[in-house]
């Protein structure tokens, strides 16, 4: 069946199948190689294009330094002590956990940025101290032993024929033995370094409460004030005055005309801190309604 025209026609067949194969599988090769060519010029032109630095462009604004924007540690402290004195009557409704954690804070304060020697003589800092005050907070000579505050405050020297004995009362303020509930009340205290006063003024139910007297520095620690009262007046609401200070006058026979101390162990524009001779801690602000009621 096969003769030698057909044998001929199939060689001529099986040439050109030969030379199409040849011919696309050039063509694969050359697409092939094309693509590869165009992949890494691309790379090539993404990598120059990376490398490429725009110029600088001059600055004007620099951007803030985080560490401004950061509170300071007693700014952070203070906020923390503000909260947790807040809902405690000035200190009466406190309880043994929260007098411990207050006393902590107030601690760390003291620490970190304690009153200057200079209190007194450094007229910018006697102004620090000078105007009004209010009474936030009182917390009692003992809260908790020695294992719960082992850094518990503790005065450096007392002062010669002031009474220390520890005053445990909890949203109290003493003077000579005259105590006065000042829980959830406004409690004033105005220093005056010019004239050299402290008055502590509390607004009560049936009236005013004054406590005043002078002041000077103390010989031992340069920012403890040493107390003389003098003067204790009541003034009811009905318009009637007591004058009490007789009182100091009698006192002072027998323990002498000092009184008290109190030491500002650290002091703000916004906050101070004062050590009281009884070994009592008052927290004051400027502004009455720093803490909640």
């Amino acid at each position: 069946p096969c003769n030698g025209r057909e044998t001929n026609a199939s060689l001529r067949l099986a040439k050109r199948i030969g030379l199409d194969y040849n011919i696309k599988k050039s063509v694969m090769l050359l697409s092939k190689e094309l693509l590869l060519l165009v992949f890494f010029t691309g790379m090539e032109t993404v990598a120059s294009f990376t490398a490429f630095q725009f110029p600088s462009i001059p600055t004007f604004f620099k951007p803030p330094n985080s560490a401004a924007v950061t509170a300071d540690p007693v700014s952070k402290k203070k906020a923390e002590l503000l909260e947790a004195i807040s809902y405690t009557n000035n200190g009466k409704d406190a309880s043994p956990e929260t007098q411990a954690k207050v006393l902590q804070i107030v601690r760390e304060i003291e620490k970190t940025a304690p009153t200057k020697d200079t209190l007194f003589t450094d007229p910018a800092e006697a102004a620090k101290l000078d105007g009004l005050w209010y009474l936030q907070y009182t917390s009692p000579s003992v809260v908790g032993d020695d294992d719960e505050l082992p850094d518990a405050w503790k005065p450096v020297v007392a002062e010669s024929n002031i009474e220390t004995t520890q005053f445990n009362g909890k949203g109290e303020v003493s003077a000579s033995g005259i105590r006065v509930d000042t829980s959830n009340k406004v409690v004033k205290q105005i220093f005056d370094v010019t004239k050299m006063t402290a008055t502590n003024l509390i607004t009560l139910d049936f009236g005013k409460v004054c406590v005043s007297g002078t002041f000077r520095p103390s010989k031992n620690v340069p920012s403890r004030a040493v107390i003389s009262f003098t003067n204790a007046d009541i003034t009811l609401n009905n318009g009637l005055e007591l004058k009490l200070g007789f009182l100091f006058s009698v006192l002072a026979l027998f323990r002498g005309k000092e009184n008290g101390w109190l030491e500002t162990t650290y002091l703000g524009d916004d906050m101070r801190i004062g050590r009281g001779n009884k070994g009592t801690m008052f927290a004051l602000t400027r502004d009455v309604d720093a803490v909640q009621p």
